[in-house]
């Protein structure tokens, strides 16, 4: 089992938004100088399907916050955009949990089973590493109705890895979770929001689309549950995506603000879902 640990460069941390009006990842250079590998890998089932797939209004823009629907546009796969920032649909009251760095024995059941109780779904970037040690998680997601997403095998920061290494990062979390869950991840997020060209590139020739925070709870840094729960009912609103870890360290704060946050979301009128990935 591993510990996450934040990064720090030059006194600014590599973190995503710290709320719904921050800065919701940072996008590093061109990548790590070596040789690009000679061939994306192919998804494992649908490939025609899959390159049809349309863009969700869940997508890093140029702009952060709330904000009408963004126009779909075509996906690209080897399409290599500068849009460090989270954009999503500001209509209703729909919200999305996420979480980040599992799956974890020690704690994602009990999440999984607070959101259960809820008939709620949210969306894991679980990390290969973990994955291909608690594939019983990753089954128990796809029977619940949660999304799936690629986290990189070992959580590095992107911008320092070879093109190469990159790729074999998300492809290789991409078969695991294939395997396992059923299906490829359709979304990928970058560990510590250190988004780069190799990563946004890599990412579309999948076939998954990049996916940031509007609201970043800090759960790792172990502040509390209360004040956990307190930032995402703070944050909370129209198109919110949040951020939360169910593994990388000591989880049980964050699994007690879930227990007091959610409900009080529902109570408040939220719906709390996933974003939906739509074909052409």
């Amino acid at each position: 089992m591993f510990t996450r640990r934040r990064l720090f460069i030059g006194g600014a941390a590599l973190l995503g938004a710290v709320g719904t009006a921050g800065t919701a990842a940072l996008l590093i250079g061109d990548g790590a100088s070596g040789p690009a590998p000679t061939r994306a890998a192919a998804p494992a089932a649908g490939p025609a399907a899959r390159r049809a797939l349309k863009p969700s209004a869940y997508r890093l823009q140029p702009i952060a916050g709330y904000g009408p629907t963004v126009r779909r546009r075509t996906l690209v796969p080897a399409a290599v955009r500068r849009e460090p920032f989270l954009r999503v649909d500001g209509r209703g009251r729909t919200m999305v949990l996420t979480f980040d760095d599992g799956p974890d024995p020690r704690y994602t059941p009990d999440i999984l089973r607070i959101l259960r109780d809820h008939d709620v779904r949210a969306m894991f970037f679980v990390c290969g590493e973990m994955a291909v040690q608690h594939k019983d998680l990753l089954r128990e997601m796809a029977d619940d109705g949660h999304v799936v997403g690629n986290h990189t095998w070992s959580h590095p920061l992107l911008p320092t890895l070879s093109r190469s290494r990159i790729h074999a990062e998300m492809a290789r979390t991409s078969e695991i979770i294939d395997k396992a869950y059923g299906e490829p991840p359709l979304w990928f997020r970058a560990p510590y929001g250190a988004w780069n060209r190799a990563a946004f590139r890599f990412g579309a020739e999948l076939g998954m689309e990049p996916l940031a925070w509007t609201v970043d709870t800090l759960d790792w840094r172990a502040p509390g549950a209360h004040t956990i729960a307190a930032r995402v009912e703070k944050g909370a609103g129209p198109g919110v995506v949040v951020l939360s870890h169910d593994a990388g360290g000591d989880r049980s704060q964050s699994v007690r603000a879930l227990r007091r946050y959610l409900p009080e979301l529902l109570d408040s009128g939220y719906h709390v879902t996933v974003p939906q990935r739509e074909y052409t």
